[in-house]
């Protein structure tokens, strides 16, 4: 008995503090970037399918939303808004397209256009009253097991006509409960059964970036969720307790939107929690908000969530001024210019896709379908902008699982490459008519993929 018990608290010791060395794989996929924070799944997924092969159920999600399911036990966690349609749309005038820039949106296989927003930016959503609903449904079959209205308001502002919705942030959840942010309507907790434990409202009405439209995924760690509030007007960063919502402390940088997953890491016997945006990457204590570390240089619209392996830390930018750092941990204060900055990049790096950390290699995608990997210690690439076998737009970020890169992109086909030094093309799965703008899930050999009214789910 005795010894039963001292191998689960080993076994436990491990995977805590793996969480925060490598990429910790789980039979589920609990948080928009995986288990281990970095894009990385446990065991395989297929290599190939269509829409008459290896596709075990389909099932249809109603309204408008890009946030990623996650999966939990027996159950897949997803959010959509559903217009009750008492205005009309936002109506496209005559405007050009969105310049292409790097890793600037376009091409084909898109969500509508839109009309100039504030700042010149496309601007698009139907701003009638909405439902705000999370959906469960059954791992196995896909099945609706239950579905919840959090919030009905009326958007106060649209999103990017093509790559937002008002239901971008992607649920959290501990393994008891389930969380989700709405953005300006607020954040609701559950428990897996959907008996609403509490909610929060932050009376904030957001103002993003030329209206491109809100959706940051919330962070986890032990019983703190940790929510980031970036904007163009009282932008603060919170720490919840999730049991009862009660927020345990706030920062409020002077600092404009960004859209950047925050990254929870220990280093020292801390834990600190890591917020990318375009003035200053900082790093908070996450016991009381103290600030330690900061470092300028990222360019703006921060999307790209940080990753972090072996006591480094790794942001991005890939809009104007695209900019990769690797900054080491371990100093306090303002680390720009400082030898903690281990190295930088700014050729071929993601405007919207996060990167994938595994083995020691990075690996990242530009919305315009290069490729690139690299030597996460040095920088250094084994390849660099690669293309793929014919012109694809990605808004999705990759995920890796059983040695092989998945590519979800708004074309509908999902590209597979191989992990490791050499670049090379594995498959090309096709759902014909079909987008994907929110990223892949996997967990226990089965994908989930999230297109514009359906999540299907792939496997062997």
């Amino acid at each position: 008995m005795h010894s039963r018990l001292s191998n689960v608290m080993t076994r436990r010791a491990v995977l805590t503090a793996c969480a925060f060395a490598a990429p910790v794989l789980s039979a589920d996929w609990p948080v928009w970037r995986g288990p281990g924070h970095a894009g990385v799944a446990a065991g395989s997924a297929p290599l190939e399918w269509s829409e008459g092969k290896n596709i075990a159920w389909k099932a249809n999600v109603p309204g408008r939303g890009f946030s990623s399911p996650i999966v939990v036990g027996g159950r897949v966690f997803v959010t959509t808004a559903v217009s009750l349609g008492d205005a009309k749309p936002s109506a496209p005038p005559e405007a050009p397209p969105e310049p292409r820039g790097p890793g600037g949106p376009g091409g084909k296989g898109g969500f509508g256009k839109g009309k100039r927003g504030p700042g010149g930016g496309l601007t698009g959503g139907d701003l009638s009253e909405h439902r705000f609903v999370v959906m469960c449904l059954d791992r196995k079959s896909g099945k609706l097991l239950w579905e919840k209205t959090a919030a009905q308001a009326r958007p106060h502002e649209g999103h990017h006509p093509r790559y937002g919705s008002f239901a971008s942030n992607s649920p959290i959840s501990d393994g008891k409960r389930v969380f989700a942010v709405f953005g300006s309507r607020g954040l609701y907790a559950y428990d897996l059964n959907g008996k609403e434990l509490w909610k929060k409202d932050f009376n904030i009405k957001m103002s993003m970036f030329r209206a491109f439209g809100e959706g940051v995924a919330p962070a986890l760690h032990g019983k703190s969720l940790i929510v980031s509030y970036l904007n163009e007007s009282g932008s603060f960063l919170t720490v919840l307790d999730t049991a009862t919502g009660n927020e345990r402390w706030r920062a409020t940088p002077e600092e404009s939107t960004s859209w950047a997953m925050p990254l929870i890491v220990e280093h020292g016997g801390r834990a600190q929690v890591v917020f990318a945006a375009t003035g200053k990457v900082r790093s908070y204590d996450l016991a009381d908000g103290k600030l330690i570390w900061e470092a300028a240089g990222l360019g703006r619209n921060v999307i790209p969530a940080p990753v972090h392996d072996k006591g480094i830390v790794y942001v991005m930018s890939g809009y104007v001024n695209p900019k990769l750092m690797a900054i080491k941990l371990g100093k306090e204060g303002d680390l720009t210019g400082t030898d903690s900055i281990v190295w930088t990049m700014d050729r071929g790096l993601s405007y919207t896709a996060s990167p994938v950390l595994h083995e020691g290699k990075l690996y990242f995608i530009t919305d315009s379908g290069m490729m690139t990997a690299v030597d996460a210690a040095t920088g250094k690439p084994f390849y660099q902008q690669q293309r793929l076998p014919k012109p694809y737009n990605f808004k999705a970020s990759p995920v890796l699982v059983g040695g092989r890169i998945y590519l979800a992109s708004e074309e509908g086909d999902v590209i597979v490459i191989k992990a490791g030094e050499a670049f090379e093309v594995l498959a090309t799965n096709t759902i014909a008519d079909e987008s994907f703008v929110s990223s892949p899930a996997v967990a226990d050999g089965s994908m989930y993929l999230r297109g514009r009214n359906t999540l299907y789910c792939v496997r062997d």
